[in-house]
């Protein structure tokens, strides 16, 4: 058994599972990197991430660099002689960080790698309809998510699955695979495997404004992956012209129904109870919205205080 001594390095919830596992099956955590403290709300009070909120409750050493190569930073890194260090969900790391433990620096990430490198692996894998997906582990080398691989997980994605509902599985399956990928690394037992690098490998490029927004013209299915890939967040959104105004609306939930008919895509239907999106392949109806400054509600709440003109349609 290899002498332990572990760096944890992340900063979302996501992460919060793994470093809560690595403690619980009594793995030595010597500290904690994480993401700087940033102002949020309206108040622009700076908040902690969920990693160093979680890190200092239970009594762990936390660093909060801001320049990763900074001589300070490294040095501290040094004092903590770590022999393994853990990363999820956490900055793209330089050589001087990733080569220092003895044993190497491993990431999770929430994809079947090779396929779906990136910053959205979840997003985009319910945005392109896959119908399984998981979480690798892999040590880290100068490139991005390119390491050679220690373990997968594969899981089945529901049809009608959000990605904040794959983002919670996955996030619980992650922490279960990085205390596997600790344990074979402490026994010496760790079979690193190259990726297998192709053309036709599908990527995960970071979320934007832009790709948030719904083509209404793409056909039935395009656009209901599209809606629960991105749900809760950041939210597929549209504008819906309703007789002299314009309203932007973020949609959460939606079902597809698949029906023929003769109407332009982005077509609304509706009266008091259901809001109906015209598009190939049938209609979007849609269940959770939220318009711009109000509140997220389901659609008949939404219709207590709108009127849908006969001319509505979405842009």
């Amino acid at each position: 058994m290899k002498d332990i001594r572990i760096v944890f390095m992340g900063t979302p919830d996501f992460a919060v599972a793994s470093l809560d596992r690595l403690l619980q099956e009594g793995y030595p955590v010597v500290g904690v990197v994480t993401a700087p403290d940033k102002p949020a709300g309206r108040g622009r009070k700076l908040q902690q991430s969920a990693v160093k909120r979680y890190a200092l409750e239970h009594g762990l050493q936390v660093l909060q660099p801001t320049n990763l190569k900074s001589a300070v930073f490294l040095g501290e890194l040094q004092e903590l002689n770590p022999t393994l260090q853990v990363v999820v969900a956490f900055r793209m790391l330089p050589q001087e960080v990733w080569s220092l433990p003895e044993l190497g620096t491993f990431n999770l990430h929430a994809s079947l790698l090779p396929d779906y490198r990136g910053a959205a692996p979840i997003n985009w894998a319910l945005i392109n309809g896959e119908s399984e997906t998981g979480v690798t582990t892999f040590f880290i080398d100068e490139k991005i998510d390119t390491g050679a691989i220690l373990l997968q997980d594969r899981m089945p994605v529901a049809a009608d699955e959000t990605a904040g509902e794959l983002h919670d599985k996955l996030m619980v399956a992650g922490a279960k695979l990085v205390v596997a990928t600790v344990r074979l690394i402490a026994r010496g037992e760790a079979v690193p495997k190259p990726q297998k690098e192709a053309a036709s490998l599908k990527t995960a490029p970071k979320i934007d404004k832009e790709t948030c927004k719904i083509d209404w013209d793409q056909p039935l299915e395009a656009i209901y992956n599209h809606i629960r890939g991105l749900s809760p967040y950041p939210a597929a959104w549209t504008v819906l012209v309703n007789g002299p105004d314009t309203l932007a609306l973020k949609i959460y939930r939606a079902r597809p129904v698949v029906t023929g008919h003769n109407l332009p895509h982005g077509t609304v239907q509706g009266d008091k109870e259901a809001i109906m999106v015209a598009v190939e392949g049938g209609f979007i109806a849609l269940q959770e919205i939220q318009l711009a400054g109000k509140r997220r509600l389901g659609v008949k709440e939404v219709l207590n205080g709108l009127t849908l003109n006969k001319n509505a349609h979405m842009s």
